[in-house]
């Protein structure tokens, strides 16, 4: 069944009703069932998301321990990078996190407002909760014999009104809680798929900007194979970039040598990770493509372009004043870091002469600077310019690109057909499968047999 559904990602065919019509029709597919009978697509269905999906990761790091044996994969060079498919999930199923934090609000103080009125009017202390009012309401309907009920034309009690509006609240509140349970740290999720976030695509088929129920798909690749897989909630890549590395250690037991990765990944955070780990960390700086242009060059006001006095620990502006330090500003990521920027204050800007095109602030120029990060975004560049950096670079863009171009334009995958992240990450591991064994097949008809890189080009 396993070697069926394979083989099915490998020609297209991601639906379990479209595998057992393959089954019927297409003699390959007759090859590999042999003398067994065609599988329903329930057990189709059922085969992959209930015995597969717990088990597809580590049958899939099998493959690639066998990749290793063959000489094609070391884990040397590494490259990483995320796309965003869309999961499957209607576009207008969202439920945003901040709305029900505000609606959450207003509810608690209608309850508290309604505790206090109906505690008044049947006499119970103003010191009662909500709950045990409830309770105390629904005991009074008890021994008054008060019969409840439902329908139109029906004429409720009082106490019944009462009793309903609190349920009523309750069961909201207790709805705006489950929903905040499941968004965790999350800005929203699907009503449909409630593990999919709502995030920005470039797949804008509507042509509008709006944000689609979708995952964060990581893959990291070697020699052109696919070597590592994962989904992530959260719409950037930065905070992505630890757990995942972690999760291939995990499962393979191996550490990469070098990761090359693009400015999305570059963070305090990620290097000084690597750094740790000695990984080298070829990954381009943020501002690395913006300070290659003549308008940031030419900016003497930029932080980056004034001197620094360590020493003093100040940085003096072209209008020859003294940026003196003031504060830490400390802030700590997802992960639980902890970065440090240092705040300086100019000590004057009054009657300068380059006030106007140094800030639009009325006050005193500040800047904000994080010496490590600054140490970190220089080293990365070094790296990435030397030769092997330029190599690694330009075979990024070949290798880890080009997989998600075959997997989006190739094998047409744009969008999930499961729900829930488990099964979700199953049905992109099984795409995987089909991505490496083809690759496979391809690189040994083309003689490209144990060449993990591409080289550069001579001008």
């Amino acid at each position: 069944m396993f070697i069926l559904i394979v083989y099915g990602y490998m020609t297209k065919r991601y639906s379990a009703r479209a595998i057992e019509e393959a089954c019927k029709t297409d003699i390959r597919f007759m090859w590999i069932l042999g003398n067994n009978p065609v599988p329903d697509h329930a057990t189709i269905a059922r085969f992959q998301n209930e015995r597969l999906a717990p088990i597809i990761e580590d049958l899939f790091y099998q493959f690639v321990e066998k990749l290793i044996e063959l000489g094609e994969v070391s884990y040397t060079n590494v490259f990483i990078d995320g796309t965003k498919i869309e999961a499957n999930a209607n576009k207008y199923s969202f439920v945003w996190a901040k709305a029900v934090k505000k609606n959450l609000i207003k509810l608690n103080a209608k309850i508290e407002a309604e505790t206090r009125a109906l505690a008044a009017k049947y006499g119970y202390s103003d010191k009662i909760t909500f709950e045990n009012l409830l309770d105390s309401l629904m005991l009074t309907a008890t021994v008054l014999n008060v019969t409840f009920v439902r329908g139109k034309g029906k004429h409720k009690t009082q106490i019944q009104r009462d009793i309903d509006k609190l349920i009523e609240y309750g069961n909201k509140r207790h709805e705006y809680l489950e929903s905040l349970k499941i968004a965790g740290k999350r800005n929203s999720y699907s009503k449909i798929d409630t593990d999919a976030t709502f995030m920005r695509m470039k797949e804008d088929y509507m042509k509008n900007g709006q944000l689609k129920a979708g995952y964060n798909v990581q893959i990291a690749v070697e020699s052109e194979y696919i070597v590592g897989v994962g989904l992530f909630h959260n719409p950037t890549d930065t905070t992505t970039l630890i757990p995942f590395l972690e999760r291939i250690r995990s499962h393979t037991g191996r550490k990469i040598s070098n990761v090359v990765a693009d400015a999305g990944y570059a963070s305090e955070e990620n290097f000084d990770y690597l750094d740790n780990n000695e990984q080298n960390a070829f990954i381009k700086p943020q501002m690395y493509e913006i300070s290659k242009t003549k308008k940031y060059k030419n900016d003497i006001f930029r932080p980056e372009h004034m001197h620094y006095d360590a020493e003093a620990d100040e940085y003096i502006c072209p209008g020859k004043k003294k940026l003196k330090y003031i504060e830490t500003k400390k802030q700590k990521t997802d992960n639980g870091y902890e970065t440090s920027r240092k705040v300086y204050q100019c000590e004057s800007c009054e009657g300068c002469p380059h006030r106007s095109k140094c800030h639009k602030s009325q006050y005193d120029r500040k800047i904000e600077v994080s010496h490590k990060l600054k140490n970190q975004n220089r080293k990365a560049t070094e790296l990435i310019t030397t030769d092997d950096g330029i190599k690694l670079r330009m075979n990024r863009s070949i290798q880890v690109e080009g997989a998600f171009g075959v997997i989006k334009q190739d094998f047409g995958f744009k969008r999930f057909l499961t729900r829930g992240k488990r099964k979700t990450e199953a049905q992109f591991f099984l795409i995987a499968f089909a991505f490496n064994i083809e690759k496979l097949c391809n690189r040994i008809n083309s003689k490209r047999f144990r060449t993990s890189l591409f080289d550069t080009k001579p001008a």
